[in-house]
């Protein structure tokens, strides 16, 4: 016969299951929410040679569309220029319906600021990619991005922009008193 586990490893085995199921990321949707590719300078520019200077802005925003679901876009828009005339401006905004559930504020922050646009950026920059090659241009290959980097980046500056903002409030109360 089959010895059964003790009542100890059998609670703890338990107890360890439902913290691991009290977290949960899980990817619902991923999709091209809008995509556009602007040739001004066609057809001229396909007479003069590609040296084109490109512009890269990036973008991520996130909401919240329910309980536990939130969309996060990440917007990428590339501007090339030729002779200071746009050759062609290029955007997509590549989003997907994330369900995030069980994690403390920081966690989930990080993971909706960072972790999911890095999920994203590949589906993005295959846009790209794809819509300046079919636009006749030499395909636009964007740079991986290090996501987690930006956004400590961020975090970091508004924390160093909420201290300049109590030292600021602090010494504004300050000078009142000084002045009595």
């Amino acid at each position: 016969m089959a010895k059964k586990p003790s009542t100890d490893t059998a609670n703890a085995a338990t107890a360890e299951a439902s913290n691991a199921s009290a977290q949960q990321f899980a990817i619902q949707k991923i999709y091209l929410k809008d995509g556009s590719l602007e040739t001004p300078g066609t057809p001229e520019v396909f007479t003069q040679s590609w040296k084109p200077e490109a512009r890269v802005e990036l973008n991520t925003r996130r909401s919240s569309i329910g309980e536990n679901l939130y969309e996060v876009v990440v917007t990428a828009t590339v501007t090339a220029t030729m002779n200071e005339k746009t050759a062609y401006l290029c955007e997509v905004h590549q989003a997907g319906v994330f369900n995030v559930s069980g994690f403390d504020d920081n966690a989930t922050d990080q993971l909706l600021g960072a972790y999911c646009p890095g999920v994203l950026f590949p589906y993005a920059r295959e846009a790209i990619t794809d819509l300046t090659a079919k636009a006749g241009f030499p395909p636009m290959t964007l740079s991986p991005v290090n996501f987690d980097a930006l956004y400590a980046r961020q975090r970091q500056q508004a924390t160093e922009a909420a201290q300049s903002a109590d030292g600021g409030n602090e010494q504004a109360d300050a000078e009142p008193d000084s002045n009595s």
